[in-house]
């Protein structure tokens, strides 16, 4: 019983972390293009590259940038998963 409540716990962890890893790299990365955006003559550049990330997302979220983000973090989410099953199983075969 030790062993299926082991590896539920890892794939609990490792889906809650690579759900969470996608949203705050898109976030932290958009947060510091609006940071840079306050330095002078930056404006428009950081304009177009905050553009262009949300365009990007939208593409995935079917016209909403925010489901984009939703649907790539649930994707990762799942292959996360996948690897996770995929060690823990050759961990056991391995042993």
């Amino acid at each position: 019983m030790s062993i299926i409540t082991n590896f539920l716990r890892s794939l609990l962890l490792t889906i809650i972390f690579t759900f969470a890893a996608p949203i705050f790299l898109i976030g932290g990365l958009l947060s510091i293009v609006s940071l840079f955006g306050h330095l002078p003559g930056l404006q428009s550049v950081t304009a177009a590259i905050a553009t262009h990330i949300l365009l990007f997302l939208t593409i995935f979220g079917s016209g909403a940038p925010l489901q984009g983000l939703f649907v790539i973090s649930l994707t990762c989410s799942f292959v996360g998963a996948l690897f996770d099953t995929y060690a823990y199983y050759r961990c056991q075969i391995l042993r």
